[in-house]
C-alpha cells in the first residue's frame, strides 16, 4: 500500500486553485502513527528517550500550537480512530484531526513559516501514513 506523508507539487497547486477564493477551510487529517517515532534524519529534534509515534505527534501539536493560533487557525477536533463503519476494512487510522484555517493563504503562510518548519519534523518522525483532505463549508 502506498504511503502519503507530504503534498505533491501538483496536489498543492490544485489545492490552491480549488480553495483560494473560498474563505475558511477545514482540513480533515487521517493519521497512522509509527510504533516508534523515527528521528533518523532529525537529530536536532530527537528526544532523549525513544518515544512512540503518537507521543511524537503530540510533541508536534504542542510545539506548533502557537503558530496555529498566530495564523488564526483552530483545532476543531482531535480524537482516536480505528475501523471504518463505512469504508475499507483494510484501512485503519489511529487518529482524526480537524483544523480550521481562515483561508488558503493563511494556511500556506502558516505551513511555510520558519517557526512552524523548525518543529514540523516531529510530524515526520511520528507518522507511518496520513491523508489530508481540505474542505469548504456548503451552505444549505
Amino acid at each position: 500500500m502506498e504511503k502519503y506523508l507530504e503534498a505533491t507539487t501538483n496536489s498543492g497547486k490544485q489545492f490552491y486553485q480549488n480553495f483560494k477564493d473560498r474563505g475558511e477551510i477545514v482540513m480533515l487529517n487521517l493519521l497512522k502513527f509509527k510504533e516508534i517515532a523515527d528521528y533518523t534524519d532529525l537529530k536536532h529534534l530527537r528526544p532523549k528517550q525513544e518515544i512512540s509515534g503518537e507521543e511524537a505527534y503530540q510533541l508536534y501539536l504542542d510545539t506548533t500550537k502557537s503558530q496555529f493560533l498566530k495564523a488564526g487557525s483552530e483545532i476543531v477536533y482531535y480524537g482516536k480512530g480505528k475501523d471504518f463503519l463505512i469504508g475499507p476494512e483494510t484501512e485503519k487510522w489511529d487518529a482524526i484531526l480537524l483544523v480550521k484555517h481562515q483561508s488558503v493563504l493563511k494556511f500556506m503562510e502558516f505551513a511555510q513559516s520558519e517557526d512552524y518548519l523548525k518543529n514540523a519534523g516531529h510530524r515526520t518522525a511520528a507518522l507511518e501514513d496520513s491523508r489530508l483532505l481540505p474542505s469548504s463549508e456548503i451552505k444549505f
